[in-house]
């Protein structure tokens, strides 16, 4: 077995490690209204880009689960956004071109936009109702304030460590960690047990 591959379970160690410090720093102010939000929202609408962009998907499946009516914002079967309508946006800079823009738009058509972020300083987190600071522990965010599509584009993708928690990792790892808390604490709030979940899986597969 080779140095790198016997070294799997410490970064998973550190991982979990960096995951507890977060939780600790996690302002509960804001944790409390964006789960107020939630409890109260009708229809949800979820962005990101990127990876933030599955780990946006993967909420949206288990607000499905959990009975809400939620749509992926960019799919061709999303309707069109009302007032009073709840927009999640998952974005670790905040300041993402096209998720600025989704935002804008939603602010005109009377939404409500919750942001899920390691930038609480940025241009989305200026127009949204709502900012759930998840930390930026490695420091990514703040050395590299360029947005999601010019660093694509320009490959400027580089580790902030040796190994540890590459690029935006460390956030979509404890954003998906924190949206999975989010739906428990929903479940029980709707007095909701893991057997009507199952009910609203999908039957096609």
């Amino acid at each position: 077995m080779t140095d790198e591959f016997s070294d799997i379970p410490v970064f998973m160690e550190q991982m979990a490690e960096s995951i507890k410090k977060t939780t600790v720093l996690l302002n509960n102010v804001e944790t409390s209204a964006f789960f107020d939000l939630m409890l109260k929202a009708k229809r949800v609408y979820v962005a990101g880009a990127g990876r933030s962009g599955l780990i946006a998907r993967a909420f949206a499946m288990r607000l499905l689960h959990l009975g809400y009516e939620v749509y992926v914002v960019g799919e061709t079967v999303t309707p069109a956004l009302e007032p009073g309508d709840t927009m999640v946006v998952f974005s670790g800079s905040g300041e993402t071109v096209s998720m600025a823009t989704f935002c804008a738009t939603v602010k005109g058509l009377g939404g409500t936009i919750c942001l899920i972020t390691a930038s609480p300083n940025s241009k989305i987190s200026r127009i949204a109702d709502c900012i759930v600071n998840l930390g930026d522990l490695t420091g990514y965010y703040r050395g590299d304030p360029s947005s999601f599509e010019v660093r694509q584009m320009t490959g400027q993708y580089r580790s902030v460590s040796s190994a540890f928690a590459p690029l935006g990792t460390l956030f979509e790892t404890v954003a998906l960690v924190f949206s999975d808390a989010v739906i428990s604490a929903l479940m029980e709030a709707k007095k909701e047990d893991a057997g009507e979940l199952k009910g609203r899986l999908t039957n096609m597969e």
